[in-house]
């Protein structure tokens, strides 16, 4: 993800890290980031879920993949 996403190969990201409230991924880096977790998990992501609550951290992010499988 910190290679696609951020353009940042060596960057390595907590779990709890915060990915949109700490300004680390913008609006734009967000989509990107749901498209590359639906083609790379198989899941779908509803609009309606692309926002902090769900895409804050990595934890958030794996509990959405896992609550789909």
């Amino acid at each position: 993800m910190a290679e696609r996403i951020l353009k940042q190969p060596n960057r390595v990201i907590k779990p709890e890290e915060p990915l949109i409230s700490s300004g680390l991924i913008d609006s734009f880096s967000l989509v990107d980031l749901a498209l590359i977790v639906e083609d790379e998990f198989g899941v779908r992501i509803d609009d309606s879920e692309l926002n902090a609550d769900t895409f804050d951290t990595l934890d958030a992010l794996v509990k959405l993949i896992e609550s789909r499988k």
